[in-house]
């Protein structure tokens, strides 16, 4: 069996998968409360697509791509086959959608849609996590422990039911942060539960392997991260909150109130202006 080694980085890259997995959740959170007071279909559709975004691409698959980047397989090469990287992205981003609309949109039976919303994204998250490990190639074949996978499956089906019963309650900033912090643990412990699973037999020779380099994908993705995050930060910061829209309503309503209760004004058949319950006019001041 070959040497794996799974922080080759020391502290950085777990450190590094751990925000990601604490700012995707975080931002999620924050655009799940939107999504629970969001007024028309559209508001709602938007919403959600940019929660499925914060905690699947950027709380879940980012982290699993920036954890990988430490990992390392002695006397072997990694490479990644392109396609299907792309995919992992794909599957974390449905399923973890699908999730929250289960969740979310419905109307009645709270628990049962937490319930199988938290079993569709759990497992399409353990499908994303194992369609990243199969767009690795190196020289050796993988094999993966069948009790260890089964217990990465069940963290990550426990972990989506605890994220999408929490966006259904959190609404408090402190409350928010608190449940990312955790969420970010639960995600990264079925990271790590699922590498651990896995283990290489070397194959003797030094056949050419083909794919992309971590390093090499690194800046696209990163750049799509960075500007990702960005997008939905200005989303969150730009639109409207529920306390905004009842401040707002607050003061049209106190407004046409008082509008309501000025008499209409009577034109002045003289042209000149009032002032109080008085006539008043520039011409009257000058002849005075």
């Amino acid at each position: 069996m070959a040497e794996i080694h799974h922080f080759d980085y020391g502290w950085v890259t777990p450190a590094f998968s751990y925000l990601l997995s604490v700012l995707g959740s975080l931002l999620g959170l924050t655009c799940a409360v939107r999504l629970r007071t969001a007024r028309t279909g559209t508001e709602r559709n938007w919403w959600l697509v940019l929660a499925a975004l914060a905690i699947g691409a950027t709380g879940i698959w980012s982290m699993h791509f920036v954890a990988m980047l430490g990992f390392e397989v002695v006397g072997t090469q990694i490479r990644y086959d392109v396609g299907l990287t792309a995919a992992s992205v794909l599957i974390a981003f449905v399923a973890v959608g699908a999730g929250l609309a289960i969740a979310l949109l419905g109307n009645g039976a709270r628990q049962i849609r937490i319930v199988l919303g938290g079993v569709l994204a759990g497992l399409g998250v353990a499908a994303m996590h194992y369609t990243g490990m199969a767009a690795m190639r190196l020289n050796g074949d993988i094999h993966y422990s069948a009790s260890r996978v089964a217990l990465s499956v069940v963290i990550a089906v426990v972990a989506a039911s605890v994220a999408l019963w929490l966006t259904l309650v959190v609404r408090k900033p402190a409350v928010i942060f608190a449940s990312a912090l955790v969420m970010g643990i639960a995600v990264n412990g079925m990271h790590f539960t699922g590498m651990s699973a896995m283990s290489v037999l070397s194959k003797h020779g030094s056949d050419p392997i083909e794919g992309a380099t971590a390093g090499s994908l690194l800046v696209p993705i990163g750049l799509a991260v960075v500007f990702g995050l960005l997008g939905m930060v200005y989303a969150l910061i730009s639109a409207p909150s529920e306390e905004d829209r009842a401040a707002a309503e607050y003061l049209d309503s106190r407004l046409q109130a008082r509008t309501e209760r000025q008499p209409q004004s009577q034109p002045d058949p003289t042209g000149r202006g009032t002032l109080g319950n008085g006539s008043w006019s520039y011409r009257d001041r000058a002849s005075r």
